[in-house]
């Protein structure tokens, strides 16, 4: 299995993240995570990626326990995890095409990481994962000049061109418009099933899970809700995860639940 987690909890100082949640995950899956805001959803991810440790239970990623690991281990480990952030903090100065490249600084030494800084060691790479996106013409544009729909798309460029055995993306099309959300979600999971990536996307959209994912984990206050085949979600299920979603967060409009086989 790729990512294994037993009786994980994560706690933020009183605040309750994840609790004795249990979660496998075999190589090569593509996984929709979906819930109502405050779910989890987010530090599920961060969790998985190593940026945070468990506060109790068991986690394995790629074979390793990443907390019984020494830090440079545990390092080397995340050079093969890739994380999407929902908003990608990228300084508003860099250009685009070092953010990309930046993706494999845990692959590279010293000398070629602060060498890309000056200047930029592989050009053509770039290029490639931004075209996919749309985003060559952009690709010597200072990041703080993109909109949040390009940041999002150069975040995904970048975790395209590190790589990874394991992809984790929180939310990456939220600030994209309809048709730039499905081309993205389409070509991620396209560059998963071509490369044997684990893909793993957490998506308050709920019609973009059922349609672009095989497999659906649903959780709220922190534990598995559902774990099931896209086509077998039905909507009461979807009823009973996000119930009372607009009491708990009056400001937030509950996602539409729309049920369609899935097209993967």
């Amino acid at each position: 299995m790729t990512i294994r987690l037993h009786g994980a909890s994560l706690r933020h100082g009183q605040v309750r993240a994840l609790e004795a949640l249990d979660l496998l995950i075999e190589s090569g899956e593509r996984v929709a995570i979906i819930g109502p805001s405050g779910a989890g959803k987010s530090s599920l991810l961060h969790l998985i990626a190593t940026a945070v440790r468990p506060s109790a239970g068991h986690l394995e990623v790629l074979g390793e326990q990443p907390w019984a690991l020494s830090a440079r281990a545990r390092q080397r480990l995340r050079a093969r995890v890739g994380l999407v952030h929902q908003a990608p903090p990228l300084p508003s100065r860099q250009r685009v095409i070092t953010a990309v490249l930046a993706g494999r600084l845990g692959h590279w030494g010293m000398l070629r990481g602060l060498l890309n800084l000056i200047y930029p060691t592989d050009v053509p790479g770039a290029r490639q994962a931004l075209a996919a996106l749309g985003m060559a013409d952009k690709m010597f544009v200072q990041c703080g000049q993109l909109s949040g729909g390009q940041l999002q798309r150069v975040g995904i460029a970048r975790a395209l061109y590190q790589r990874p055995e394991v992809l984790l993306t929180d939310e990456p099309v939220s600030a994209m418009d309809p048709v730039l959300a499905e081309h993205s979600l389409s070509l991620l999971n396209r560059h998963a099933q071509a490369h044997g990536v684990t893909l793993v996307a957490s998506l308050h959209a709920v019609e973009l899970a059922l349609a672009h994912f095989p497999r659906i984990v649903g959780i709220r206050e922190g534990q598995v809700v559902f774990d099931r085949p896209a086509n077998e979600v039905s909507v009461g299920m979807l009823d009973a995860l996000y119930a009372n979603e607009q009491l708990l967060a009056p400001t937030t409009t509950a996602p539409s639940i729309v049920v369609q086989l899935p097209r993967c």
